[in-house]
């Protein structure tokens, strides 16, 4: 019998149309996490929304959050395995925005423990409401215009985040990857086409570097991922099983073992519980 540890995307894939995780999926990965199932989520969210979100489900193991920059333990409401950018790094990046007229959000955690984001500059709509929705949730601090973010380097950087028209987002992106030593994740907002998202961190972050650590520290003989976007490709492509909703893009789609119902149908906690009866202890 297999040891299997299951890992799911959150947005487009676990959760549902409304960002939220149904009451069903809730009870399923809570029922078979007290079974013994290993499930836990990788994410470009911090876990100010994590926490937020599962608050209905019980998991045991780290989360992968932040594209794979750290994990976040649940139990101890810890940060631990966390990639820091480098001041020369922060520095390029800091340039090449400017040059596509890109102004980003910076995560910090410079004591290790408390999250403090820094955005200076104009924000189109959508980065207004991406602040909007995530203030006063008690995990993480948003210094807007603040004229300390202005600082040539900002100590503790994770990663940057930046969203934007597609085609400029994605061509910034295109010339980090040959001009400046970091991970580049880009892919396209699954609530709107024509907007792009972009995150940079430091070399060698990625949801499958994370998934491969975090097999080992469970002794894990098959992995099963869940995805629905670009940015899920890197952490499918080391999976024993790669499974992709309904509604994942068609380049995620290509690369799955097996597709499931949309993310709208609890797909994802319904799939592990058939599975988790077949293979595990």
């Amino acid at each position: 019998m297999a040891k299997t540890l299951y890992i799911t995307d959150m947005d487009g894939t676990l959760l549902g149309a409304d960002s939220k995780l149904s009451e069903t999926s809730a009870r399923i990965i809570t029922d078979l996490t007290c079974r013994g199932a290993n499930i836990t989520v990788a994410t470009a969210r911090t876990p100010a929304t994590v926490e937020m979100i599962l608050t209905e489900a019980e998991t045991s193991l780290p989360a992968i959050v932040m594209t794979g920059a750290a994990m976040w333990c649940r139990d101890t409401k810890s940060y631990r395995n966390v990639c820091y950018l480098a001041e020369d790094t922060y520095r390029q990046l800091m340039a090449k925005c400017g040059k596509y007229g890109v102004n980003p959000f910076r995560y910090t955690l410079p004591d290790g423990k408390s999250m403090q984001v820094y955005h200076n500059g104009a924000m189109i709509a959508e980065e207004r409401a991406f602040v909007d929705g995530r203030l006063n949730l008690g995990l993480k601090n948003f210094n807007i215009d603040a004229p300390h973010g202005l600082l040539p380097y900002l100590p503790g950087v994770v990663f940057f985040f930046a969203m934007g028209d597609r085609e400029n987002i994605f061509a910034l992106a295109d010339d980090l990857r040959v001009t400046v030593d970091c991970s580049v994740s880009c892919y396209i907002d699954i609530f709107d086409e024509n907007i792009g998202l972009l995150e940079l961190f430091a070399p060698g972050v990625s949801k499958a570097a994370a998934v491969r650590q975090l097999a080992g520290e469970v002794g894990a003989d098959r992995v099963v991922v869940f995805g629905d976007n670009l940015n899920d490709i890197p952490m499918m492509q080391v999976a024993d099983v790669a499974v992709a909703v309904e509604n994942a893009r068609p380049e995620v789609k290509s690369i799955a073992h097996k597709i499931i119902g949309a993310n709208t149908t609890d797909a994802v906690a319904r799939f592990i519980e058939q599975d988790f009866m077949k293979t595990d202890y």
